[in-house]
């Protein structure tokens, strides 16, 4: 149903056509050279500014864990041989050309870049798309300009996980992905289309839905949302004025602000922590679990959409308790300690820490370890806080039908008074 036109639309209407009389030119100005609207601070467009050399954390890699592991994809990704691994030790040298590929494929996230962790991503996502009807994820070399608010930019369209996609589409509909045709055959990070197409496709797989493309750069709007316009609108003139006028406007006071929606992602990915730290959080020597990023908005995900679970496809070690010794080196090789040895040795896992390396197989003198594939639905963890509101909502509807019980028969008990004394 579309929105009813009030008052205060004609009030914004009206305020964005007197900015254009005042410079008619000005968003022209503004698509072709990317420069910044009146009375805000010139940024210069710098392809430098978004990009970042990676580093390598040892405690959570595969190569530096075990000298058994075959994991080498941070090297086999680089486009200009950067990775270099030797001795069971990972650095990246000044051949870097900060694509930051080697980032995404790294399972456990042992290679860093804060500029491309998934949750930084999804942060920079949602706020573009929160404020806009479409928002746009591209790389420097696509755009050559300072992006718009609803423009998100990397150092290269293959940087971001499957997990981070899913999250995103699964979120955001109205964020599409903007890549001209054969942008990408000129440029030396040969495989970021590829690792982009792989992502989006698995993202999409588990979605069941679909990521949009632009190829034009004509294509591309930046259009608010007309809910945060009024949103903006209203806040603007309560902070010039001191009238709350949000509070009579009850359309603009529901509509949450960006930093309100982060905030209250970020505290649903913190509380999903806490329920798994209470419950799986330690393994029976006291070693503490790690979550990826990754798998955090993964499992965020299909806490908030359990009907997904069924396309989620994972792999996780079965154990083939016939072959295993209890010899414990799954247990020490693990990176986030997803697997233990309970009761008297037996082999177990907790699914939701698991990204299926695949390490602790490797590392099993007796072979006793196989990665199988299975579907999410180990995945899904109970929402505390969403169960407590079912139950209130629940108890509120027993009560609501008990007092329409009660004041029926009380009803019932007039009548028949009633027609007692027309008798």
């Amino acid at each position: 149903m579309a929105q009813q036109h009030d008052l205060f639309d004609d009030i914004i209407d009206i305020t964005k056509g007197i900015d254009v009389l005042k410079d008619p030119l000005g968003g022209v100005t503004d698509a072709l050279l990317g420069t910044a609207a009146a009375g805000a601070p010139v940024q210069e467009w710098n392809p430098a500014d978004y990009k970042e050399r990676p580093r390598v954390n040892a405690l959570p890699c595969l190569t530096c864990k075990s000298e058994k592991s075959t994991c080498r994809k941070c090297a086999e990704v680089c486009p200009v041989n950067a990775v270099d691994i030797d001795d069971g030790e990972v650095e990246i040298t000044d051949a870097c050309r900060k694509c930051g590929l080697c980032v995404p494929v790294c399972p456990t996230e042992a290679v860093l870049s804060p500029k491309i962790q998934p949750k930084k991503l999804y942060d920079a996502v949602a706020a573009a798309a929160t404020a806009h009807t479409t928002a746009y994820v591209t790389c420097t070399r696509a755009l050559r300009r300072v992006p718009r608010e609803n423009e998100v930019v990397i150092a290269c369209v293959g940087d971001i996980t499957p997990e981070t996609w899913f999250a995103i589409m699964t979120d955001f509909p109205q964020v599409s992905v903007y890549l001209p045709l054969g942008i990408c055959d000129k440029c030396r990070n040969a495989r970021g289309e590829e690792m982009l197409g792989d992502a989006i496709a698995t993202a999409e797989e588990w979605a069941g839905a679909g990521m949009g493309l632009e190829v034009e750069s004509r294509a591309l709007t930046c259009e608010k949302r007309r809910e945060y316009e009024r949103k903006e609108f209203l806040d603007n003139i309560m902070r010039t004025t001191g009238l709350t006028v949000s509070k009579l406007n009850p359309a603009a006071a529901a509509v949450a602000t960006v930093t309100q929606r982060l905030k209250e992602h970020n505290k649903k990915l913190s509380a999903l922590e806490r329920t798994l730290s209470q419950a799986t959080g330690t393994t029976t020597e006291k070693r503490r679990r790690i979550l990826t990023q990754s798998r955090k908005l993964l499992l965020s995900t299909l806490q908030s959409h359990p009907e997904l679970a069924e396309n989620v496809r994972v792999q996780v070690p079965e154990c083939d308790f016939s072959k295993c010794t209890m010899c414990g080196d799954c247990v020490r090789a693990c990176p986030l300690h997803a697997c233990d040895l309970v009761g008297a040795g037996r082999f177990a896992l907790e699914a939701t820490y698991c990204v299926g390396c695949g390490l602790c197989a490797e590392v099993c003198p007796e072979h006793a370890l196989t990665l199988v594939e299975h579907d999410g639905s180990d995945l899904v963890i109970p929402d505390p806080e969403a169960e407590k509101k079912a139950l209130q909502a629940a108890q509120a509807k027993k009560d609501a039908e008990k007092l329409k019980a009660e004041a029926k028969q009380k009803l019932n008990r007039v009548l028949d008074q009633m027609e007692k004394l027309d008798k």
